[in-house]
């Protein structure tokens, strides 16, 4: 890809105090007093699990403060005034700052997978992977590992891990290798995040990232889809040797592993044959029409949101006198975390303290195309494993987007690398690899904030080296 540097540097603010160009002067006090709030946010969000809080209520009581302190120092108006043809619409200001595609998009897919798996496609599609490993530990590994990827891409990789989490208990206990199982579980959770890389829709960074640099799915597909192929394959061969998985040998043993999986009934979860074969049939035309949105006619002015939404008010029918269990099994923290996250992130815009950190990101990208981009991966990577991957995205995603970057610019890739693989440092640092210990303390295995870390660090550094080695020298 082609350096997008020059264009970056001419819309950089020359010096540290100027101001935005569309936006009035802020005061320097008022600015730091927004940045402090920022970074108190930020910091409650890393003590999530110690405050016994969720992050809708963390983000929510930070956007009371932030919107009532930007209203009261003349930061931002009272209402926003939406355009539309002749026609001049008046809303809140904390509404208009809402990203409702994005929104859209996690609300309605959320709501098109939690439906198709009634249908029993996941669990068949998991039994039958793990029938073709032959309940060989070695081979079993690869195929959960696999499972675990696609799992992560097409569907979320929460829903991933708890699919194939609960598949992998079992399995391991029918085998006599329950042994093996805090290797596979944390193997599987670091797992997630590399297959949340592989399609925009994976993961949220990947949405909000794309949103705003207009990558399309296929070509997200096609850049991200050889780094997440040499990842896997990377982090499954340093696993199977640290947690001492190792093929069976012996004929014996391979025939009495073969026999213990043919025992699995992948059509146990199955109520209705047609459904299922619907819900297969939906599936596949869900993930090629997301991949085509952009060039289907009208849909493609619609968006993803739209197409998301359809495909899940179709599936619903299937139940429709029963519709609000779905409804009520949407996981609302994190859309109301998002409402107010964006919200929040509004202010700080309109607050110039996303040009304060812009600035310093400036700094970063003048150290050159490769090394700005490296310096910039490695940044998100380290931020995004000690707080939520989510508002980093979409701080960076804002950044780059008011310094007129380039769809086709290595930082944007660096974000979305960054914010992914730091997810695996720490066990805060996504959603599934929280899954991925709660998981393992159900088990009564042993794990504790320092000892994950103490496991998981050498295969994030082996990730970020693949990942740097990827964007700098192929994608470069």
């Amino acid at each position: 890809m082609t350096s997008a540097l020059p264009l970056l540097f001419s819309a950089l603010p020359a010096a540290p105090e100027a101001p935005a160009a569309h936006e009035p002067a802020v005061p320097g006090a008022i600015v730091a007093l927004f940045t402090v709030v920022l970074v108190a946010m930020v910091l409650t969000l890393a003590l999530e699990e110690k405050l016994h809080a969720k992050k809708s209520l963390i983000t929510g009581v930070y956007a009371v403060i932030t919107i009532f302190l930007g209203h009261a120092t003349g930061v931002i108006p009272g209402e926003a005034e939406l355009h539309i043809g002749h026609e001049t619409l008046s809303m809140p200001i904390y509404v208009s700052g809402v990203d409702w595609g994005v929104i859209a998009i996690i609300l309605a897919s959320s709501l098109f997978v939690d439906v198709t798996s009634k249908s029993g496609l996941f669990t068949w599609i998991a039994i039958k992977f793990t029938k073709a490993s032959r309940g060989d530990p070695f081979l079993l590994l690869w195929t959960y590992g696999a499972m675990t990827v696609v799992f992560s891409a097409v569907l979320n990789n929460v829903t991933a891990m708890i699919i194939v989490g609960s598949l992998t208990g079992v399995s391991l206990k029918k085998l006599n290798r329950e042994e093996k199982l805090l290797g596979f579980l944390l193997i599987e959770g670091l797992l997630t995040n590399i297959g949340g890389l592989l399609t925009l829709i994976s993961s949220v960074p990947n949405i909000i990232v794309g949103q705003a640099a207009g990558i399309s799915f296929m070509k997200f597909f096609f850049v991200a889809g050889p780094f997440v192929l040499v990842a896997t394959a990377a982090t499954i061969f340093v696993g199977a040797k640290a947690f001492r998985i190792p093929r069976l040998t012996r004929e014996e043993e391979k025939a009495e592993a073969k026999a213990m999986v043919a025992g699995f009934d992948e059509t146990d979860g199955i109520e209705s044959w047609a459904f299922f074969k619907f819900g297969a049939v939906m599936s596949g035309l869900f993930i090629v029409t997301l991949a085509a949105t952009s060039v289907i006619p009208v849909v493609q002015d619609l968006g993803m949101g739209y197409v998301a939404g359809a495909f899940a008010v179709v599936m619903l029918i299937r139940y429709k006198s029963e519709v609000d269990n779905f409804y009520k099994a949407i996981d609302w923290d994190l859309i109301g975390f998002f409402c107010f996250l964006f919200a929040i992130i509004n202010v700080m815009e309109h607050a110039q303290v996303l040009a304060l950190i812009g600035e310093g990101l400036a700094y970063i990208i003048q150290l050159g195309p490769k090394l700005g981009a490296g310096a910039l991966l490695i940044a998100s990577a380290v931020f995004s494993s000690v707080t939520d991957n989510i508002p980093l995205a979409a701080m960076l995603a804002k950044i780059l987007g008011s310094l007129q970057t380039p769809s086709d610019s290595l930082l944007w890739w660096s974000v979305v690398f960054g914010a992914n693989l730091g997810g695996n440092i720490t066990p805060i640092g996504s959603a599934s690899t929280v899954v991925a210990v709660t998981i393992i303390h159900k088990y009564n295995l042993k794990m504790s904030f320092g000892g994950f870390v103490k496991v998981a660090v050498p295969f994030a550094a082996v990730q970020l080296v693949i990942a740097l080695g990827y964007v700098l020298f192929v994608l470069g």
